[in-house]
């Protein structure tokens, strides 16, 4: 029987998928990516991050591709950023919904966005005010990102405190959700219930998110824990692409297929069409021939006679 659930799966692949891939992906399958996953009943997609262009080329061509994915319908399109300048970049497009990023993990801010993490928190605080700023400006949807939640290549285990702390700051200072990332993929389901009810506790009424890697091949176990802890929205990568530059050794997200597979065969709807879903893989394939694809459902397909939640 079907759960109501409100489960939503957001697609990470165009921003954490193709941050870590030299060869730049064309334009035009990048749109064609969003629009075969849109098709596919993917509901949310993070099209890209707010960056300089000489940092990641792969997204020169940011505002070629979101302003395509906000004209269209029933997608809710997301733009990764790191400071206040991505925020007004996504203002002046129109974004509806944008995630700001820092690390719990020192070390890890200091490398991915060159600041302090307290540094980080300010400037979360001009971009609430941004938000707030009046009829002037169209109110977007902000998430806080805590990436390294559950640890760090750097510095190893994160103290699980300071991830309490820090979300309950982001909160405080208008966050509309927080999502917890396991950025080398040092979390395992035990972990993952044990920080997900602490912040939780800590944040409510806030929403909860989770955005896990495979690293260490608990991604999906890690999902299905923070599920049953009631988190109800989780990042994912078409064919686990992804990984952080500055990350050594991890490896991509949890993939897209798998995860909405394991939950429509829990009879956890997610409005996703699986077959088509798998067959996206083939746009990423011909555009990006020389990055790996992983999963298992594209792999050994549907069992016989699988009916979806939905």
């Amino acid at each position: 029987m079907t759960q109501a659930s409100g489960l939503r799966i957001r697609e990470v692949g165009l921003r954490d998928g193709l941050q870590n891939i030299a060869d730049f992906m064309p334009t035009a399958a990048k749109i064609a990516w969003i629009n075969a996953e849109a098709a596919a009943g993917v509901r949310e997609i993070e099209v890209c991050s707010f960056v300089p262009p000489k940092l990641i080329p792969q997204f020169s061509d940011a505002e070629a591709v979101v302003t395509h994915a906000l004209a269209l319908d029933a997608l809710t399109s997301v733009a990764l950023i790191p400071n206040l300048k991505g925020a007004e970049r996504g203002v002046a497009l129109g974004v509806a919904k944008m995630v700001f990023v820092l690390s719990v993990s020192e070390s890890h801010n200091q490398a991915n966005v060159r600041r302090s993490t307290d540094e980080s928190v300010a400037d979360f605080g001009r971009i609430v005010a941004l938000r707030d700023a009046g009829p002037d400006v169209p109110r977007f949807v902000l998430s806080a990102a805590l990436s390294t939640s559950f640890g760090c290549t750097y510095e190893g285990r994160v103290d699980e405190g300071r991830v309490v702390e820090l979300a309950s700051e982001m909160a405080a200072r208008g966050a509309d959700e927080i999502v917890l990332g396991d950025t080398v993929g040092f979390a395992d389901p035990g972990h993952v219930r044990r920080l997900v009810r602490a912040v939780q506790g800590a944040v409510a009424p806030v929403a909860v998110a989770c955005h896990f890697h495979d690293t260490r091949g608990l991604g999906l176990a890690n999902a299905f824990a923070a599920y049953e802890e009631d988190v109800r929205e989780f990042d994912a990568s078409l064919g686990g692409l992804g990984g952080c530059p500055y990350a050594p050794k991890a490896t991509g997200n949890v993939v897209t297929e798998d995860l909405a597979f394991m939950f429509e065969a829990m009879g956890v709807a997610t409005g996703i069409d699986l077959d088509a879903l798998v067959k996206v893989r083939e746009i990423v394939a011909a555009a990006l021939p020389n990055a790996p694809l992983y999963g298992s459902l594209s792999r050994a397909g549907l069992p016989k006679g699988f009916t979806a939640a939905g």
